[in-house]
């Protein structure tokens, strides 16, 4: 069954009174990785209705789907959210533009790349938004960095642990935890 919202607007923005939690996931591979991973954290940060509740650390990984291509770092955020799923994709997806995002091919370089992976309960299946996101129980780069955000009873939490456990174990899509990007603060570490 799906959880209805509204679909677009002003009055979609702030008819939800209540904050929700999302996650997400961001990722980058072209330029200052860590630098463009801070500055999409904090930009998220300073939106209407949107506050970063908790990030996880960073992991490198081998890129999936296209491998001719620089390595990703990645990372998952948990939000408290008074934006509507839609209206919380809509502003990752101006993030991601301000931020120089040039969409040339599928799995192709990115220099930030910002994904809606839950959002509350709901359920929804559109063309612009599905949720859960339906290919994240499939990735360790999703996974493991989303381990580190969920919240304690979370339902996907022991599956998530599980899951990166066994990815950093065993190197699957060439992941491996990097750093810790501190957000608030403002320091991203350098990759020379």
């Amino acid at each position: 069954m799906d959880k209805s919202f509204p679909l677009s607007g002003p009055a979609a923005e702030a008819s939800l009174a209540t904050a929700h939690i999302a996650y997400i996931a961001l990722g980058s591979n072209l330029g200052n990785r860590s630098g463009m991973l801070l500055r999409a954290l904090r930009l998220l940060d300073a939106s209407d209705g949107i506050d970063v509740a908790d990030v996880s650390d960073a992991y490198e990984t081998d890129p999936v789907g296209y491998a001719d291509q620089p390595a990703f770092l990645n990372m998952a955020a948990r939000l408290s959210t008074t934006l509507d799923p839609q209206a919380l994709l809509r502003r990752m997806l101006e993030l991601e533009l301000a931020l120089g995002r040039v969409r040339e091919f599928r799995n192709g370089p990115r220099v930030i790349d910002l994904d809606l992976l839950l959002y509350a309960d709901a359920r929804i299946h559109t063309a612009e938004l599905e949720l859960p996101h339906p290919r994240m129980l499939e990735r360790a780069f999703v996974m493991a960095p989303l381990a580190e955000v969920l919240e304690r009873d979370h339902p996907l939490l022991e599956r998530a642990e599980a899951m990166a456990e066994a990815s950093l174990r065993e190197g699957k899509e060439g992941i491996a935890r990097w750093n810790t990007i501190n957000w608030r603060s403002g320091s991203a570490p350098s990759e020379s």
